[in-house]
């Protein structure tokens, strides 16, 4: 059966489907409805469940596996389902979550293999030591955790997925600018998104927590590194450095970086992020979308459509 997000429009729906998101709205003349982002392995599709009541609201909620009937079709240049037919799967039906969840193409285990590689190329003993500590503190989430909720490296293993591509993407820039230092450039992306694992709830449902709705991940890794600096008692211009390298990763403060970078490897680790960050979102819309035609807008790059060439 073909995934979700690689249909067509027009193209008939009979598939298990799980819930990432439920909100409930009102149209303008009152009526209540539903807004639901239903996913399978493919990635996920926005939905309307029209005429609702308190039961469908019940019912209908985050991590629930459905029975959908529909079509996909075109709202706004995006493809949506528009559903037909709705129902709780049924236990004798044997779906589980797992079974719905996308999930980086490349096993963890292979990927936390890759990262560790990299610990070895970190000459530095308290950027060295840093990184492994809190690497390993946090291992268990890691594996497992999306990077987003939305957008780029939303799936199982997101946050793995986006840092070991970063990583590779530092080391052919390190080799083309050697002026560069290695062991802030790897400790940086290493760490850089990390307090993601404590800003999100999980790869099942993501949201956001409390911490990560009042501090977000930024402010958390920053209080991480100065935490882990603290038990492995050490005091340096290191510890400052990596803080920065986290406290500027997302370029400018209208994209939520409290300091813009203010050393070169700040200033690659902005790009390389972004790099790969758009480069995912660019992968999976040109994925579904046929040679000779254009993807649906894409909200993150100024709501641009992309072309797929016939070559």
């Amino acid at each position: 059966m073909k995934g979700i997000t690689r249909l067509q429009v027009g193209e008939q729906v009979d598939q298990f489907l799980l819930i990432k998101e439920a909100k409930k709205g009102v149209t303008t003349v009152g009526k209540p409805f539903m807004s639901l982002l239903l996913q399978d392995r493919s990635g996920d599709i926005e939905a309307k469940l029209w005429d609702t009541n308190e039961e469908h609201e019940k019912t209908y909620q985050a991590q629930v596996i459905v029975r959908v009937g529909g079509e996909i079709h075109d709202y706004r240049g995006k493809n949506q389902l528009r559903i037909k037919q709705i129902r709780i799967a049924r236990p004798e039906e044997g779906i589980s979550i797992g079974d719905l969840l996308p999930s980086a193409t490349t096993p963890k285990e292979q990927l936390y293999e890759e990262l560790t590689q990299f610990f070895f190329e970190i000459k530095n003993p308290a950027i060295s030591r840093i990184t492994r500590y809190l690497v390993k503190k946090y291992q268990e989430q890691i594996l497992v955790f999306p990077a987003a909720t939305k957008n780029h490296h939303d799936y199982a293993s997101g946050l793995l997925d986006h840092v070991v591509s970063m990583l590779r993407l530092s080391k052919a820039i390190s080799d083309l600018y050697p002026t560069l230092n290695r062991d802030l450039m790897y400790a940086g992306v290493i760490l850089h998104d990390i307090g993601k694992v404590i800003e999100l709830t999980g790869p099942v449902g993501t949201a956001y927590t409390v911490e990560g709705n009042l501090l977000g991940h930024i402010t958390i890794m920053v209080n991480e590194i100065g935490q882990a600096a603290k038990d492995l008692e050490i005091d340096g211009e290191e510890v400052m450095l990596l803080q920065h390298l986290v406290l500027s990763h997302h370029g400018k403060e209208e994209w939520g970086s409290p300091k813009k970078p203010m050393i070169q490897e700040a200033e690659m680790l902005h790009y390389i992020d972004n790099i790969d960050a758009k480069m995912n979102m660019l992968n999976r819309a040109l994925e579904k979308t046929k040679p000779g035609e254009f993807t649906e807008r894409l909200f993150p790059l100024d709501n641009r459509a992309f072309y797929k060439p016939n070559i």
